[in-house]
């Protein structure tokens, strides 16, 4: 066990004792949009059609209304529990092998595909404790795979209907004050920025680890400004290197070099100075770079034979919740971030982000 970076002895000793005093239990909490996807192989016209790009994300607009009828009647689609938070604490409860030590909220509609994917997260190990609605159904993700490569086209529908209130229950703000980690994916800007507000303060105030993701480009060029407001929170934050880049464009910070912009990053305003941000970028078959107290580490990516690519959907999710999955027991950033890329390949290696028997990855 080692000692956590972001916390001096006598705190950590303490945290370990509420630790175990907890079993656990609730230990980590994600919020983010809980979406069914919707997975299939397609060709470059398909895109085309659709106005999409290989190896991007973005939110449905009307022009793709049609698209998901048409996956599943003229493809063989899959259906797969997804959305970026939850596919992440679906991945840590793999490595923990013991139930609900994640939590997740998100929206839902009051719908056949909300069953499936709850019943989908709680048989992976997450106390699931969505928030559901009347007024939309329940969000669903294209994901459109072209050789290696795949294109995510996300539909909120009820995702979108999340609202801050449904942490005030009773029963879920005892969730909040439970965890000791909280993750929100970059996608949640777009739905409820007063909910990421009011979980970050409670984070700041109760001296909890807040992490947060770039998670896709349009989020820092169209979302600024909530993710600008939200930043100063963040004890760690997680991107690629094209969601580095274009953060570092649409805030002026004059580099495209992807460790200049993870020092850059990590050196912006922070409310708790106790606690220097610590910024992770990951770069595809490149190294993961780490900025952590104005230095540059760089682990290198074991490099897997193209004939064993599925696609890549969920590598970065993956990322994330091996990542969390040592981070929240006490292990240190290098193993945590091994564990992160060991994830990472083991899921590039199936469709969707999907894992099947008892990971072997060893410190």
């Amino acid at each position: 066990m080692y000692i956590h970076e972001l916390c001096t002895i006598s705190e950590y000793f303490t945290y370990f004792s509420w630790v175990q005093s907890q079993q656990n239990e609730g230990l980590l909490l994600g919020m983010g949009n809980p979406l069914l996807d919707i997975s299939a192989t397609v060709d470059e016209d398909f895109l085309k059609k659709y106005e999409l790009k290989a190896n991007d994300a973005i939110l449905a607009e009307k022009k793709h209304k049609t698209l998901y009828d048409e996956l599943i009647e003229q493809y063989k689609a899959d259906f797969i529990a997804g959305g970026s938070t939850q596919n992440s604490m679906r991945v840590a409860q793999w490595f923990l092998e013991r139930p609900n030590i994640a939590t997740f909220m998100g929206c839902v509609g009051n719908d056949k595909y909300a069953q499936i994917l709850k019943d989908k997260a709680r048989s992976d190990g997450i106390n699931v404790h969505y928030q559901y609605t009347d007024e939309e159904p329940t969000g669903t993700c294209a994901v459109l795979i072209t050789g290696k490569e795949r294109s995510l086209c996300a539909n909120l529908a009820a995702a979108n209907c999340f609202s801050v209130s449904h942490i005030q229950v009773p029963e879920n703000r005892e969730l909040l004050e439970k965890a000791a980690f909280i993750y929100i994916s970059g996608f949640f800007l777009t739905v409820s920025p007063e909910t990421i507000q009011e979980v970050a303060r409670h984070a700041l105030d109760k001296g909890k680890t807040f992490l947060m993701n770039l998670s896709a480009p349009f989020l820092c060029e169209f979302f600024k400004t909530p993710m600008r407001a939200a930043l100063p929170y963040v004890d760690i934050l997680f991107g690629n290197e094209t969601e580095a880049e274009t953060f570092a464009t649409v805030n002026e910070l004059g580099t495209k070099d992807i460790k200049e912009i993870a020092l850059e990053i990590s050196k912006m305003e922070k409310v708790n100075n106790k606690k220097k941000r610590i910024v992770i970028f990951t770069q595809g078959h490149g190294p993961v770079i780490l900025a952590k107290d104005n230095t540059i580490t760089e682990f290198s990516v074991d490099q897997i034979p193209e004939e064993k690519v599925v696609d890549t959907n969920g590598a970065g999710d993956a990322f994330v919740g091996g990542f969390l999955a040592q981070f929240i027991q006490g292990r240190s950033l290098e193993t945590s971030i091994k564990c992160g890329i060991w994830a990472a390949s083991q899921i590039i290696q199936r469709s969707g982000c999907t894992y099947e028997g008892k990971p072997d990855f060893a410190i």
